[in-house]
């Protein structure tokens, strides 16, 4: 099990910082202080090599890389991952260095662009073609109703403690058929939060989550459906729209995919039969 670097999860204070503003209101201004989400980089090396670097936002940095790396098809399982050694945490970020049980899954890590925003995801995306190689069609026969899908933003809604206190962060979340939250989490990246998610399955010996739901706080892009697939997830919901992509991703690899969840309506866009109406 990799060592824990990042602070601690569930502390308000890792992912927020006071900064003071000028509000102006019905014509009259006045000072205020105001909560910000942070953005602060990570930047991590394997076995000593460069690895990328993310914007994210501090706390669960360990499922982050677990899910990361899982997510890039790097590490099949927990125990790929031997450590995750803190080198620095400075002002600039924070530099941590994994180390991986065998020099063979080093080779696994794609070439890519080093660097990578917390709203892009990584640059240089698998493509469709490579992710049929390295990923099964999700053939998992679940039902989930409808109450159950409509009611799952407002239950993640009710896990972003940071979300609340700024208004500037991302979720995602994993849930039970029955719409129990198993894990949420948080960051200023879309992507960044689905793999902190998947990091935290992947130690629990939660992936493949064939019975599982995803939910995602804002709107379903290529890279987002691609993750579900690779975990297993047959199921994934976004509060906002999705992309064309990510709809032909999901429909070629088995995925209900579920977005413009609001109050009581859904769209589903592809395999509609897992959702009981």
């Amino acid at each position: 099990m990799a060592q824990v670097v990042s602070s601690d999860p569930a502390a308000l204070g890792a992912g927020t910082r006071k900064a003071r503003a000028r509000r102006v209101e019905g014509g009259a201004a006045r000072e205020v202080d105001e909560t910000l989400a942070v953005e602060r980089a990570l930047e991590f090396r394997v076995d000593g090599a460069p690895g990328a670097v993310t914007m994210r936002t501090p706390g669960q940095d360990h499922d982050l890389l677990r899910g990361f790396l899982f997510a890039e098809g790097v590490i099949g399982d927990a125990g790929d991952l031997r450590s995750v050694e803190l080198l620095d945490d400075g002002d600039d970020g924070t530099v941590v260095d994994v180390r991986l049980a065998s020099p063979l899954v080093r080779t696994r890590l794609p070439e890519r662009s080093t660097f990578a925003s917390s709203s892009c995801g990584v640059c240089g995306k698998v493509s469709i073609e490579s992710l049929a190689v390295r990923a099964p069609t999700v053939d998992a026969d679940i039902a989930v109703p409808a109450a159950v899908v409509a009611a799952l933003p407002e239950r993640l809604a009710s896990s972003q403690a940071v979300f609340r206190a700024t208004g500037g962060l991302h979720a995602t979340g994993l849930f039970t058929v029955e719409g129990e939250l198993l894990c949420g989490r948080e960051d200023v990246g879309r992507h960044n939060a689905m793999d902190k998610v998947l990091g935290w399955a992947l130690a629990a010996g939660e992936l493949p989550a064939a019975g599982r739901v995803l939910c995602v706080s804002g709107r379903l892009s290529f890279e987002l459906v691609q993750k579900t697939v690779v975990a297993g997830v047959p199921v994934v919901v976004a509060v906002s729209a999705p992309s064309s992509l990510a709809v032909s991703v999901a429909e070629r690899f088995g995925v209900t995919l579920c977005a413009f969840t609001r109050g009581d309506r859904f769209n589903v866009y592809t395999h509609p039969h897992r959702i009981v109406e």
